[in-house]
């Protein structure tokens, strides 16, 4: 028998009566959560004869305050209605960390008409307005780029443009950071700890599937990765999320060799679905020295790259009077 996309990621199929709710998910995630906290952790004994790992449905309903009954419910996907302190509580009962615990939420408000709003509005096109080219082409020291919930390359400075070459060249796609991890063999030589980037990148696109639910291309990226990549469908099984706001890398490229980058994450204020993330190497190290070699190769590489952007800004210059 051949899976389809939708039975190999979890995700409700397009159409079905689960993808307004997200109940599905709802159901994943707390089944996950419940399993992976102990009995100590919470201060119950283990006792004898538990054939559940990790909490009973009754133990977390305790400690969250409400019914066994009402837990069920919320546990078999029906989050919709619940109320802030229920889900605080749940919380904290699970033990969440605040990425999961905003998931919780974000999973809650799936099927709100403002959940739907904000769909609608990240449905559409987007493109880089000039301006915020500008900032991107105005960091010099290292690579700049606007990536969506999808982790689709949207915008880019000429550094990040040669950080992320092979990325650029899967053929038939566009530039996106997790069709690349799991579905380009390069990416193992790329990333010398691909297992966390892995790893990061699945609890990404899983934190991402919680706040937009109704995405049709991010929908359409985890069904394509579940039915290609064992690797990711086995992250996706494990139901992590996590924020991404900043640390370090190491990147291994083809042409100048391996650096480690601090990077920084900081959501637009203007489109809070995108971010704007910065990747930059400590002064006077070997990868700062590496990064002005990648930039020598760049500007050589780039050359139609650079003089096109420079037509875009030339061009809305107003002739003097």
């Amino acid at each position: 028998m051949t899976l389809n996309a939708a039975q190999t990621s979890g995700l409700p199929a397009h159409g079905s009566a689960d993808t307004g709710n997200n109940r599905s998910e709802a159901r994943a995630f707390l089944v996950s959560r419940r399993a992976r906290v102990t009995p100590e952790q919470v201060g119950l004994p283990k006792g004898r004869n538990r054939r559940v790992k990790g909490l009973r449905r009754i133990e977390v309903a305790e400690l969250a305050g409400i019914s066994v009954e009402y837990y069920t419910k919320l546990e078999r996907g029906a989050l919709s209605g619940a109320s802030a302190q229920v889900l605080d509580a749940l919380a904290r009962a699970l033990m969440l960390d605040d990425a999961e615990r905003e998931y919780l939420f974000d999973l809650s408000n799936a099927g709100t008409a403002h959940a739907l709003v904000r769909q609608g509005k990240m449905q559409k096109a987007w493109a880089p307005t000039r301006g915020l080219q500008w900032v991107l082409d105005s960091v010099t020291a290292g690579p700049a780029f606007v990536r969506n919930g999808r982790m689709d390359l949207l915008a880019t400075n000429l550094l990040a443009r040669a950080l992320y070459d092979e990325v650029f060249t899967v053929p038939g796609k566009g530039a996106n950071l997790a069709r690349h991890t799991f579905l380009d063999d390069r990416a193992y030589d790329f990333y010398p700890n691909w297992n966390r980037i892995a790893d990061d990148t699945v609890a990404m696109l899983r934190t991402e599937a919680g706040r937009n639910p109704h995405d049709t291309g991010l929908h359409d990226l985890i069904g394509e990765l579940s039915v290609r990549s064992e690797q990711f469908r086995t992250r996706w099984a494990a139901g992590n999320v996590r924020h991404h706001g900043s640390g370090c890398k190491s990147f291994n490229h083809a042409t100048v060799g391996e650096m480690c980058l601090a990077y920084e994450g900081m959501t637009m204020e203007s489109n809070p679905g995108l971010t704007v993330t910065i990747y930059t190497p400590q002064p006077g190290s070997r990868s700062a020295q590496r990064m002005q070699i990648l930039g020598s190769w760049a500007a050589s590489r780039y050359q139609q790259y650079e003089s096109s952007f420079t037509v875009v800004h030339e061009s809305i210059e107003q002739p003097p009077v």
